[in-house]
């Protein structure tokens, strides 16, 4: 990872993500391997490695009978600042993650994107060199979510390199530098976002069908064209990728060929959902066989 950057892990439930976090940060030691951060081992040198990063995991980690101004000066003073210097600490980040308004408000009546920013902000208190952010928008409401985007894109901008796991696959695509995506702990593709897609083809065909033939579109374009077929949460809808948009013509033809009927059909960019469940081999209505 590059400084300022920020790198997204991405996969399944139970791939392993907040384990890979967990390791990094110095809470859980590795069976095996060996990992550096700054080029100091996180086993070896793990007092010097919590000295340069910070974790914010899935659940808020605040004391909810202070104020938010209260929380960020409390954890400034665990930071050996002096009440003159936490104060005026806990006062620039309150202002600078919009939560002027709440500062005085216990933190027990914020919203759960308050609550993100806040835990965000109580993480930069002394600034790190890398954050590693657990899954921070699961929950969220989409408006809160973006608001954590933006605090996200302050951190960048501020060169913090930022780790971020994700269930969001837009959120990804819209923060990340690169993407590493791993399954049953292992890491099965990395690149930039747009290396990802093209991975799968440079276009994706969605066609919707007056039935619902899944399995026949499937055979069809697996024998005949050796494609992928992705059944989208409406089951009159699959989205096939292809390396080139004269395949998609083919594709056109050989449905209809094979009696196939098609209501209608657009030709567009390829998505990381695409990506995630070619790469991981799973489809959205069915796991595919």
């Amino acid at each position: 990872m590059n400084k300022g950057e920020l790198h997204a892990l991405l996969g399944p439930n139970g791939a392993g993500k907040t384990t890979i976090i967990h390791m990094l940060s110095t809470l859980l030691k590795p069976d095996e391997g060996t990992a550096f951060i700054g080029g100091m081992d996180v086993v070896k040198n793990a007092k010097d490695v919590r000295k340069r990063i910070s974790l914010t995991g899935q659940f808020a980690a605040l004391d909810e009978g202070l104020s938010g101004l209260q929380n960020l000066m409390l954890i400034a003073k665990l930071h050996g600042y002096s009440n003159k210097q936490a104060r005026l600490i806990a006062h620039e980040l309150i202002q600078s993650f919009d939560l002027l308004d709440a500062k005085n408000r216990m933190v027990v009546n914020y919203s759960g994107g308050m609550r993100r920013r806040l835990d965000i902000a109580a993480s930069i208190v002394r600034q790190p060199d890398l954050i590693f952010l657990d899954e921070p928008t699961t929950g969220l409401d989409p408006q809160s979510r973006i608001q954590v985007w933006e605090v996200i894109r302050m951190l960048l901008k501020m060169n913090t390199t930022v780790l971020l796991t994700t269930q969001y696959l837009e959120e990804a695509d819209q923060l990340a530098d690169r993407i590493t995506v791993i399954d049953k702990g292992a890491i099965i593709a990395e690149g930039t976002p747009n290396q990802l897609k093209t991975s799968i083809g440079k276009k994706t065909l969605s066609i919707r069908t007056r039935h619902c033939e899944y399995k026949r579109i499937r055979g069809i374009l697996a024998r005949q064209h050796a494609l992928n077929v992705f059944q989208d949460e409406d089951p009159l809808v699959f989205r096939i990728p292809v390396t080139q948009s004269r395949l998609a013509n083919d594709v056109i033809h050989t449905l209809l060929k094979n009696d196939i009927s098609i209501e209608g059909f657009t030709l567009d960019e390829p998505s990381l959902d695409e990506v995630f469940l070619a790469l991981t081999d799973a489809t959205y209505g069915e796991a595919k066989k």
